[in-house]
């Protein structure tokens, strides 16, 4: 018989899945509302891309700093400080009264979202032990990623029926919702003797990830010649280079490079990066295409997504069933190739657009293909760690998919020629394409389906 959770842990899984779930929604609900954005404030693709790198380059560059900090200051801490962080951020953002200070608020928001992952797992770790722990780390990994699967039917419809600014006052009810919960968990703060916070790493990721970022989104504007292109490019490689050397040196690394020596966590981490990118750049296209190209509502550019959302909700339950049994390897190559068929159906659209034959078939293909990848893709990254690493094994593969979504939007206007119009939405198309079926290629030649001794023998307890 299933061990069953407590009152106080089914509220700390809860919390876990709640708090997770506003950061990461709030990573992919703002797809359809950027034509809004940019109607009202003004500016053209660029702005569109910021007003979502913003948030993803602290959301990705910070999230794994935040689990040390978790550890030095408390769990529980740093959780409540990212929900009134998170909060005030996002009602900064709906009354942001021009793109400058959108973007800002923005960052600041994903600043406060990394805090509310890590801490979550952690208390998710802390409180609960296997089988009941695995459980409920996977019944969180599909929850947060429905999120990012079903913002974009949420911001079509509050966009349509209010404002684009009412897309980021959503987050106050369950963020108040959450605190008020946090205060019933029954669990004590810990904090970890000696636990230290990499503030020098963490400064170097995120002003590498910025530079290099800035660098991406405005060299259509100037060319790769320009001074103000290439200086940061450079000096973004540069201080991603100096963070992966300071890995190796620290006593505390915010990125575990050890961790890497898993076969299955180096390949799965790798497939992450081509898969997610490729979801992330084909969310943007999509839902920002759909309005200003083919003229559909926010509400229906949101709709669009509808069957993505129910096919994996309805399948990834059981397919993470079965992974288990027959192992990830199989699952990994066949979906993302799935997606990709999917999104390569996406160049049958045209001037006279028609959802129902042009778009709604590569959607299906793109829920079908996702269901078969993301259980077994989480279960083939946690269960390359040991357990009591299962936190920051989660925490690095969320960076690499956040990553993966912040450099693909980064590098839109390379992808598209500057426009996104029905040749830039057709370009953007191959390139998600050839990005999925890298994924695939990534599982199918990297992922074992199961540890051998020597593998886990390699990894070191932390």
């Amino acid at each position: 018989m299933a061990e069953r959770m407590t009152t106080s842990q089914r509220t700390v899984l809860t919390v876990a899945v709640l708090g997770s779930f506003v950061a990461f929604l709030d990573g992919t609900v703002v797809n359809v509302a950027l034509p809004a954005i940019a109607a009202e404030l003004g500016g053209g693709l660029s702005t569109q891309q910021w007003a979502v790198d913003a948030y993803l380059v602290t959301l990705g560059a910070l999230i794994l700093v935040a689990g040390a900090v978790s550890d030095a200051y408390g769990r529980v801490l740093v959780l409540r400080i990212g929900l009134i962080g998170f909060g005030i951020a996002s009602v900064a953002v709906a009354v942001a009264p021009d793109t400058t200070l959108l973007i800002a608020f923005r960052a600041l928001q994903g600043a406060a979202g990394a805090f509310l992952v890590p801490s979550s797992l952690a208390l998710i770790t802390s409180t609960m032990d296997d089988p009941l722990r695995s459980r409920a780390i996977g019944i969180w990994t599909s929850l947060t990623t429905s999120a990012m699967i079903v913002g974009p039917l949420i911001g079509g419809v509050i966009v349509d029926l209010f404002s684009w600014r009412w897309v980021f006052l959503l987050n106050v009810l369950p963020i108040g919702v959450c605190l008020w919960l946090v205060g019933r968990m029954g669990v004590a703060d810990e904090r970890e003797p000696g636990a230290h916070v990499d503030w020098l790493g963490a400064a170097l990721c995120t002003f590498g990830l910025g530079a290099a970022v800035f660098a991406l989104i405005e060299q259509p504007h100037s060319g790769w010649a320009a001074p103000q292109i290439w200086i940061p490019l450079a000096a973004g490689i540069l201080l991603l280079a100096a963070f992966v050397w300071r890995q190796h040196l620290t006593d505390a690394p915010i990125l575990p490079l050890d961790l890497f020596r898993s076969r299955n966590f180096s390949a799965g981490n790798v497939a992450t990066f081509f898969v997610y990118a490729g979801l992330s750049l084909n969310g943007f296209v999509v839902a920002v295409y759909l309005q200003q190209g083919a003229g559909l509502s926010a509400t229906l550019a949101g709709l669009a997504s509808l069957p993505t959302t129910l096919i994996v909700i309805a399948l990834s339950s059981r397919i993470g069933s079965w992974a288990g049994r027959v192992g990830p390897r199989l699952f990994m190559t066949i979906g993302p190739l799935i997606m990709a068929v999917g999104t390569a159906l996406l160049l049958t659209v045209s001037e006279d657009f028609d959802y129902w034959l042009q778009v709604l078939p590569g959607m299906i293909l793109l829920g079908l293909g996702l269901a078969v990848t993301v259980a077994p893709l989480t279960s083939a990254i946690l269960g390359s760690a040991d357990h009591h690493r299962s936190g920051i094994a989660s925490a690095v593969n969320n960076a690499v998919a956040r990553v993966a979504g912040l450099l693909a939007i980064a590098a839109l206007a390379a992808v598209t020629g500057g426009a996104l119009d029905l040749a830039g939405f057709h370009r953007a198309a191959i390139v998600t394409t050839v990005l999925l079926a890298a994924g695939a290629a990534v599982s199918f030649v990297g992922i074992r389906n199961a540890l051998h001794r020597s593998e886990r023998a390699d990894q070191p307890a932390s």
